[in-house]
């Protein structure tokens, strides 16, 4: 089996030792993604929506360079500060995967790596041999 992995350059990566997402054979797991802009910067300080579209963007980017797209998340997991906010984080979500829902979860944190982050978001994905 061979691996293939691809970064987005976020500054906890190399502090950390991970990376954006492993491709293993037909699977990719996509590590926690957080509301990061280019810039390494929080991105939408205080927008639910905007905060979860930002990882979602990140997501798909990984994806695609893995050789997937949204069509093949299979699961995504949100990890969120504030879970009175989850229509702003769901839709956000059906937005992204709509027409191919995955299975998925929403949970309540206490906090995230900066003060300011609402969500981060894991995804799991299958590609068809």
């Amino acid at each position: 089996m061979s691996f293939q992995r691809t970064f987005s350059g976020a500054p906890w990566e190399k502090k950390a030792g991970y990376c954006r997402a492993v491709r293993a054979g037909n699977q990719i797991f996509v590590t926690g993604t957080a509301s990061v802009g280019d810039d390494g910067v929080l991105f939408a300080p205080g927008d639910a929506y905007r905060q979860a579209g930002r990882c979602f963007s990140i997501i798909i980017k990984a994806l695609a360079d893995l050789g997937a797209g949204p069509e093949h998340v299979v699961r995504t997991r949100m990890f969120v500060t504030a879970i009175d906010r989850w229509e702003s984080f769901a839709r956000a979500h059906a937005e992204v995967f709509g027409d191919n829902p995955p299975a998925t979860t929403m949970v309540e944190v206490s906090a995230l790596i900066d003060p300011g982050m609402l969500i981060e978001v894991e995804a799991d994905a299958v590609l068809l041999p």
